[in-house]
Parts: structure tokens; C-alpha cells; sequence
């Protein structure tokens, strides 16, 4: 299966018609050049996963797994997933096979593994819960295969997945090595689907970190360390429909959104302002002068500042009706090379975690439909997932509250 999307034709980009209404604010952190060096490592156990409200590191990979064979191999594989997290995420010295048996670990990292702050976040896509594994009854009450939106290109062949495995590190290489561990560590159980590469770009010349389009992305993300807004935003809780085991998971929308640069450096940058509403040098909304000065549009209802069609407008209205319709974003940035016409592959792996599934994305991406952003991004990817809740104790493993 291919694991890289189509090209577009140029007939279809020079139509510009390619519009799509998503959410683009990247970093679940907005790191600055004042924030301390990053931890080398995060826990592994707790109440929910990291790689969710853990500050975004510089590099990660998505990668979509199908499962080979039934629940025994299903509860294996996520059995020896939790194994190699575990240890992955702490490093050390990794177990010794001897001179004869294939070595444990790779030795990309060198003789001991470093933990390099890296994460891995398990989600479980739709699919899962089909006639294959016992677990229709399960299903968490949202999850659903992605629906196409109005604008959308979407290659099926980069979309879905029966698991979803966000591998992040604070370097490439620890992000390869621990794709490569997972991947052999599952051989036989697990199938790649699709995967995509990202980066997070650092802050320039502070800040929030860029986007490819040129713009601060990030700026306006709830909180995380308010505990009781993670509740309400974030985590799933069971009951109206949710199963009892959801708790401590969350709603996980990977879309792979491929931006039509060469078209975007063809606007000016007033233009390009007012698609976003905000300043391209220092993030600040167009009503403001600093990137975290509040947009106000009390101030400015004819939309003579931030047009009614800017995209941190519609994306959130800032009232009262919308606040708990906000969405916790974690995206990287992508640069898979260039397409047969010429034209360079890039864009944004846009990544959120929410509560509610229905509640929160899909109520913000139907309001950015026919936004005028979508005129120069085209999502061709992705998917819906969940991800599950963290792993308690020892003897715990991802997915057993699910399969138990």
C-alpha cells in the first residue's frame, strides 16, 4: 500500500477551487526562547498517555497500523507495544541477546539508549471495532471513519487505520529509532498503513513557532495546566454513550494537510493577514499589538480589522455559545519533497485531542467551511482515533481497560 499521497494535477491547482475549512493552530505549547531546556524524559505511566498535554517536542512521526489476525494477536501487539514504550521512554541499556540471537535494539542511539523526551501516544481508529476483535459493544460513542468535508482531497489509501502510534522526540533520530523498535517489536501482528514524517519549527524570532504559510500557529490553545478546562476540553468521560473504559482517553484527529505554497507566496502579505487575522511579523490578532493580546471583536462587529471570514474568527468566535467548542492542538509541520508536477509537498500534520468528538472538531470545521484559507490548503489525509487512557502499574498495558 502507498504510503505517500498523489500528486494534484496543475490543471486542478492553478483552478484554485482546492478550498477546505480546518482548524490550523499548531503547538499544544507555545515554546519561546525563554523556556528552559525540554526534560529528557516524561514518565510513562499515569492517568492518560502522554504526547497529548505534554509540550510538543521538535519531531514526530504518525504512524497507521492495520492489525494481522484476530484478538490474540491484537492483545499481543499492544501487550509488547507497552513493553517497548516502557522502556523506550526511560532509556538505558537495552537487553543483551548475546553474540549469536538478532540484538534487542537497533543501535541507532548508540549503546544506551537516550530517552530524548521521547512519547508515544496510542489511538485506536474505528475500524477496531468491527466484527474482528469481540469489541462492537465498545466502541467509544463518536469514533467514526473521517468523513470527507467540503474542499477535502482525500487519498484513502493515507487515510484511517485500525491503530494510530504519534511517536515525538526532541530529535529525528530518537523519533526513527523508536518507530524502527515498535515496528520489529510487532512484526507479524501489526501492518503499516500510512505514515507521515513532521517537525516543529522553533520559535523566530519568539513565540509561538510557524507554520509553512509564514504565521505564528498555536497562539490561542486552552491551557494545559488548568486540570479542570483538560477535563472539560480534553478527556473523554464515560456515560451518554461513552463506554466506562474511555476514562482518561480523548478524541484524537490527525489531518494531513497539504499547503498550496506556490500559490500562497503569489498574495501579498495584507492579503495573507487578513485570511488569518493576525500580523505576519508578530502573531498579534489585527486588532492588537502583541501575538497574545485577545482579539476584540466586540470592538470591530462590521469586520473593518479582522474580516468576518479570517480564519482565528471563525475557528473561535470567542463567545459564550462557543467556548466549550474549543480543540487542544498539537501539529507538526511536514515536508515530503516534491510532486511529479513540480510542485513542492509540504504542509501540516494538524493534530487535536478533544473530549467530544462532534462537540468540538467537527462543530469548528463546519464553521470554517468556505473560509477563504481554504483556497490555498487541500487535507488529502488523516483520520479519526481515540486515544486511550494511561497505563497504571506494572502489570498494566495499553488497551487492557478496552479489551478487558
Amino acid at each position: 500500500m502507498r504510503n505517500e499521497p498523489t500528486g494534484l494535477s496543475r490543471r486542478g491547482l492553478l483552478g484554485g477551487a482546492l478550498g477546505a475549512a480546518v482548524a490550523l493552530p499548531i503547538a499544544a505549547h507555545a515554546a519561546t526562547t525563554d523556556d528552559p531546556a525540554p526534560p529528557p524524559s516524561f514518565p510513562f505511566e499515569g492517568a492518560h498517555q502522554q504526547g497529548i498535554l505534554t509540550p510538543a517536542q521538535a519531531s514526530a512521526c504518525y504512524l497507521a497500523l492495520d492489525v494481522v489476525g484476530g484478538r490474540t494477536a491484537l492483545v499481543d501487539a499492544l501487550r509488547t507495544i507497552t513493553h517497548t514504550a516502557r522502556f523506550l521512554t526511560a532509556g538505558g541499556h537495552p537487553p543483551d541477546n548475546g553474540l549469536i540471537a538478532p540484538a534487542w535494539d537497533s543501535g541507532v542511539l548508540g549503546p544506551v539508549v537516550p530517552a530524548d523526551g521521547l512519547t508515544i501516544t496510542v489511538s485506536v481508529g474505528a475500524s477496531l471495532f468491527d466484527h474482528r476483535f469481540g469489541l462492537h459493544g465498545r466502541r467509544p460513542a463518536h469514533l467514526r471513519r473521517m468523513e470527507e468535508f467540503p474542499g477535502d482531497a482525500l487519498d484513502r489509501s493515507i487515510c484511517d487505520g485500525d491503530l494510530m502510534i504519534q511517536v515525538c522526540a526532541h530529535h529525528p533520530d530518537a523519533v526513527v529509532h523508536g518507530v524502527r523498535q515498535l515496528l520489529r517489536s510487532t512484526r507479524g501482528a501489526l501492518a503499516v498503513r500510512w505514515r507521515r514524517d513532521g517537525f516543529m519549527s522553533p520559535p523566530r524570532p519568539s513565540g509561538t513557532p510557524r507554520n509553512l504559510l509564514g504565521f505564528k500557529d498555536g497562539t490561542a490553545n486552552p491551557s494545559t495546566s488548568d486540570a479542570a478546562l483538560m477535563d472539560e476540553l480534553v478527556w473523554t468521560r464515560p456515560g451518554r454513550g461513552e463506554p466506562t473504559w474511555v476514562a482518561g482517553g480523548s478524541y484524537h484527529v490527525v489531518r494531513v494537510i497539504r499547503m498550496l505554497v506556490e500559490f500562497w507566496d503569489r498574495i501579498s502579505v495584507r492579503e495573507q493577514q487578513e485570511i488569518f487575522g493576525r500580523d505576519r511579523d508578530t502573531g498579534a490578532p489585527l486588532t492588537g499589538t502583541h501575538e497574545f493580546d485577545e482579539p476584540d471583536f466586540a470592538d470591530d462587529p462590521n469586520g473593518e480589522a479582522i474580516p468576518y471570514g479570517a480564519h482565528i474568527r471563525l475557528a473561535n468566535p470567542r463567545t459564550k455559545e462557543t467556548t466549550d467548542q474549543r480543540i487542544l492542538r498539537r501539529s507538526y509541520n511536514y515536508d515530503a519533497g516534491v510532486e511529479q508536477n513540480g510542485n513542492l509537498d509540504m504542509g501540516l500534520i494538524f493534530t487535536c485531542f478533544n473530549a467530544d468528538l462532534d462537540r468540538q472538531f467537527v462543530t469548528v470545521q463546519k464553521r470554517l467551511q468556505g473560509e477563504p484559507l481554504g483556497d490555498y490548503i487541500s487535507p488529502v489525509g488523516g483520520g479519526y482515533f481515540f486515544a486511550l487512557p494511561g497505563v497504571r502499574g506494572a502489570k498494566d498495558w495499553l488497551g487492557s481497560a478496552m479489551l478487558g
